[in-house]
């Protein structure tokens, strides 16, 4: 059978039962506009992850009081030896291929400026502070260059911070009260908006060790650390525990490189993205039934056209293309459907909700599209074996 014969037969096929079609069609896009819309969800979240995670750079590494062991308890608030102190993070300056480290520790404050008061999250960190998280000053200088043990009572605001209080004014120079302490105002920084729900704009930066005396705290919260981009990361984590093993005498911190909590992230974000174009997947299986019990029965209905194309010629071979051809052009054109509703109403929801992060990965669009026609292959065979096997006789007999 030529090329040209074989589809005008199957097209034609289709059309003379177009509300069955429809219908069939309808329940493989469906499916894949159900794959579509869970895998863009997933990916714009995978995304949207990731994009918060490495604006801080990836050479990032984390160092926190207290040890957590494998089974998931922290153990820092327990039995740790030695708190994390800001003598340990000027200590880790001297560990190899390490940039900047700095301490901090976080809360939360009131500051007053001319009677106008606002509560504010309060961090207290090194002059490296900046540096490590690349965050930009907008204008002024961020700490100075100096002890932090012994820093003088500078501050650095918020974009948000310095709007409210200071509106168009420069606030460079300006005594402010945090904590009941008198600031003086040498910087402000650009908008960094929020962070995993953290908002960066409405922040005050201080000394270290002044927020620890502010928050009554002996530990740090964490030490941020940044090393050379080509550095061996084992060697520089390494490095870490050996230089607080020796301050502390046992490794009763932690240390998170920002890569390992990427690759966590990673995994676990693949995970539910493979979960939800799983569950749209079980909607193509719905589909592919369809598709089985439309052609079980056209083979039904078609049994005296079967006869006539076998006693003129055909092959069984033939004719099980001929079937399989149709659930393959049936699944392809829900297929093709879907994909379109399905990024169609991902774009809807990017339009209508522009904090829900949405991506497309058209990858996964493709493998739907032909995981789709291999469900209509899958199929058809029954049905296709079943009419391949008419003898022609008893066919033509059954006009």
């Amino acid at each position: 059978m030529l090329l040209a014969d074989f589809l005008r037969f199957t097209y034609g096929s289709l059309k003379a039962h177009r509300l069955r079609t429809l219908l069939t069609a309808l329940g493989i896009a469906v499916g894949i506009a159900a794959v579509i819309l869970l895998t863009s969800i997933g990916e714009g979240l995978h995304r949207f992850v990731v994009a918060e995670f490495t604006q801080f750079g990836t050479n990032l590494i984390s160092v926190t009081p207290g040890r957590i062991q494998t089974h998931g308890a922290s153990l820092g608030a327990v039995n740790a030896v030695r708190p994390l102190s800001v003598e340990d993070a000027l200590a880790l300056k001297r560990a190899p291929y390490v940039q900047v480290s700095d301490p901090v520790v976080q809360g939360n404050a009131d500051v007053k400026y001319f009677g106008r008061s606002r509560r504010v999250t309060l961090y207290g960190v090194g002059p490296d502070f900046a540096e490590a998280l690349r965050m930009r000053v907008a204008s002024g200088e961020f700490l100075p260059q100096e002890d932090p043990r012994s820093a003088r009572a500078f501050a650095v605001l918020g974009s948000k911070v310095a709007r409210e209080f200071f509106g168009g004014e420069n606030p460079l120079g300006s005594r402010i009260r945090v904590g009941g302490e008198r600031y003086r105002v040498v910087g402000v920084m650009q908008s960094k908006g929020q962070v995993l729900g953290f908002d960066l704009d409405d922040t005050v930066f201080i000394p270290v060790q002044r927020a620890l005396e502010m928050f009554n705290r002996e530990s740090l919260m964490e030490i941020h650390v940044t090393y050379e981009p080509t550095a061996p990361l084992a060697e520089v984590e390494q490095g870490i525990r050996r230089i607080l093993i020796a301050r502390h005498g046992a490794e009763d911190f932690t240390v998170t490189p920002q890569q390992k909590m990427l690759e966590v992230f990673g995994t676990v974000l693949d995970a539910i993205t493979f979960a939800v174009a799983a569950m749209g997947g079980i909607s193509l299986v719905v589909g592919g039934v369809g598709i089985l019990t439309i052609l079980t029965i056209a083979v039904a209905e078609r049994t005296s056209e079967i006869g006539l194309l076998r006693a003129v010629g055909a092959t069984q071979r033939a004719i099980l293309l001929l079937f399989l051809g149709e659930a393959a052009l049936l699944a392809a054109i829900g297929g093709a459907a879907g994909l379109l509703l399905g990024w169609g109403i991902a774009l809807l929801l990017q339009l209508a909700l522009p904090a829900l992060p949405v991506h497309t990965p058209w990858s996964y669009a493709v493998l739907a599209e032909l995981v789709a026609v291999a469900v209509g292959l899958a199929a058809g065979v029954l049905p296709a074996r079943r009419a391949a096997r008419l003898d022609p006789l008893e066919a033509l007999r059954s006009e």
